[in-house]
């Protein structure tokens, strides 16, 4: 009769993979907020170089996108700042 305390167990791993794959996402987005555009524009540097075209233009882009996030990650903010979306 061991088979229902095992039913527990199981569902308890389950739901702790579905807490650590949730942050996990929540990390992802956090990220990509910052870095998603720098991430676009390499990559479309790299497709226009692939493709035998100047990329020059898209990586002065991706540049311009990571000195944007260091920005807004080196700016000191609170929870006195929440009120201004982010801006």
């Amino acid at each position: 009769m061991q088979l229902p305390n095992m039913r527990n167990q199981l569902g308890q791993g389950m739901t702790e993979y579905i807490i650590i794959v949730a942050l996990i996402a929540i990390a992802a987005i956090g990220s990509f907020q910052f870095f998603g555009q720098t991430a676009r524009s390499q990559a479309a540097a790299a497709a226009q170089e692939l493709s035998g075209q100047d990329g020059t233009a898209d990586t002065t882009n991706a540049q311009t996108a990571a000195g944007n996030a260091r920005a807004q990650g080196n700016d000191q903010k609170s929870m006195g700042d929440f009120s201004d979306n982010g801006q």
